[in-house]
């Protein structure tokens, strides 16, 4: 190996698209970013989808600039994590037949919501461990056949997005097991597509095709794509997948170690070696995928985590944004004591609120912005306290300590409140860009630099930062049984 050897990840996420290069250490050497959003559907009306044309043009650009400022005889590999969920049918070819809808766009709900007169509801559940979120790649599957069958006339395989862009730049038409394990149609004991659920939708398993790991090689940049991303002519491509599972695993954490990645969306997963899915799991909004690791299972919950605040801040705080945006968010908020708002807020609305709507109780005229942000701030550490707690019970663990990473980990405020609120430590490590990290350690093992990939993580200084629980834990737990009682008299009203 040499000193320093260069991982090229193409990272599409929901709000930014970002092509970073990275070392053997951990270290970011050269990154580019430009913002990504949805589009509209030039087929469906009020449909959403993902322009992936746009979306690679845009990525060769970055490409190049992250190529001008670094060696390119060091890059030893490239790879491309994204969401999960999403991608679309292509013909023998490789041209998209469809575009790729967004796990935004709304045609799948009526879908999930019958999903009974294809499958049983909870037979499909206990094969694929996922929740049955209504953007799931099920939904988007059915709505093809309902909707556009011609399409899987000509289709010759299902890519999901990762392997749509390594297609582009040069690889074989293969998909990954972490993005596999989203879908709702894999079997996650046996790590492959369910023929069981496959069939009973009508459809071959060949559409599917064959199923690689994180690591694996599967091609090598081409000469139009080196033309187009500057990146040098057949560099090896290696699979990873779903950018959660990644994050995960470049964190640092081993079995039963849960880890909070906060963004648009606090996911709460913890990475396991069995996992259950009965009506008791759906039940507490319980699912689980398939780890970057063979044999290992990712159990967790989602909800709106930054994505409210994200509201909070364009109504409550206009005119600001950035670091001063978010300083002056917590300084008011830092002044208030801990349930000194009486303000209560309706814990369906970080499961609901984008749809559904919630509320907030106890508003008078004398509240405060600083009050509310407070308010905010404490009711999504009690939703992380509650989903911490059915983690606990379904992976048979108990925590040590919540790992926590994404641009919600930047919050001190937050921070501390999750620790008072869960009355357990919250380590944030020196590296930020987990998901960018996991995957290039899976793309250095698979280039031969490292045996396996825990040896390549070994090698990465986390030197975590530990936020403990302080004097307030006490009054957290009052108020957080409170938020639970809350919860239950709404459940039942």
């Amino acid at each position: 190996m040499k000193e320093y050897d260069l991982a090229i990840v193409f990272d599409c996420g929901a709000i930014n698209l970002r092509v970073i290069a990275i070392n053997t250490k951990g270290e970011i050497e050269a990154s580019e970013a430009v913002s990504n959003s949805i589009s509209e559907d030039p087929f469906y009306p009020g449909g959403k989808i993902w322009d992936v044309e746009e979306l690679w043009v845009k990525f060769c650009d970055l490409s190049r600039k992250v190529l001008s400022q670094i060696d390119e005889n060091r890059v030893v590999g490239v790879t491309v994590t994204t969401f999960g969920v999403d991608g679309t049918f292509i013909s023998k070819s490789g041209e998209m037949l469809y575009p790729v809808i967004s796990w935004q766009c709304p045609r799948t709900q009526p879908i999930m919501q019958s999903i009974n007169k294809y499958f049983p509801l909870e037979r499909l559940y206990e094969i694929s461990g996922v929740f049955p979120y209504a953007f799931n790649t099920i939904n988007k599957v059915l709505w093809f056949k309902e909707n556009r069958p011609d399409v899987l006339d000509k289709a010759e395989h299902f890519l999901f997005m990762p392997s749509l862009f390594l297609l582009k730049l040069g690889g074989c038409k293969i998909n990954d097991a972490t993005m596999m394990g989203t879908s709702m149609m894999a079997d996650l004991q046996s790590r492959g597509f369910s023929e069981e659920i496959i069939s009973s939708l009508g459809l071959s398993p060949s559409l599917f095709g064959k199923i690689g790991e994180p690591g694996d090689k599967v091609g090598k940049i081409s000469g139009s794509a080196a033309n187009l991303t500057g990146l040098p002519e057949g560099t090896p491509l290696f699979l990873t997948g779903h950018d959660t599972q990644f994050a995960i695993f470049g964190s640092g954490a081993d079995l039963n170690q849960p880890v909070l990645s906060s963004g648009t969306w606090e996911i709460l997963m913890v990475r396991s070696d069995h996992f259950t899915a009965s009506p008791v799991e759906i039940k507490e909004g319980i699912t689980t995928e398939a780890d970057a690791e063979p044999g290992i299972f990712t159990i967790g919950q989602n909800w709106m985590g930054s994505g409210v605040l994200e509201w909070f801040t364009r109504h409550l705080y206009p005119g600001l944004n950035g670091d001063m945006l978010y300083e002056t968010l917590i300084s008011e908020a830092e002044m208030v004591g801990p349930g000194e708002h009486g303000l209560t807020i309706d814990p369906s609305f970080f499961k609901d609120g984008a749809v559904k709507g919630g509320c907030i109780y106890g508003l008078t005229i004398h509240t405060t912005r600083g009050q509310l942000a407070r308010a905010v701030l404490e009711s999504l550490a009690f939703r992380l306290r509650e989903g911490l707690e059915k983690l606990q019970t379904a992976g048979r663990f108990r925590a040590e300590q919540i790992f926590c990473v994404g641009g919600g980990s930047k919050n001190r405020l937050w921070n501390q409140l999750r620790a008072d609120v869960c009355n357990v430590p919250v380590a944030l490590i020196d590296q930020k860009e987990t998901t960018v990290l996991g995957a290039a350690l899976f793309v250095f093992t698979g280039a031969g630099c490292y045996s396996n990939v825990c040896e390549a993580r070994e090698r990465i200084p986390y030197h975590p930062q530990v936020i403990e629980p302080s004097v307030n834990t006490k009054i957290y737990n009052r108020l957080y049984h409170e938020y639970i009682c809350l919860k239950e008299k709404l459940s039942t009203s």
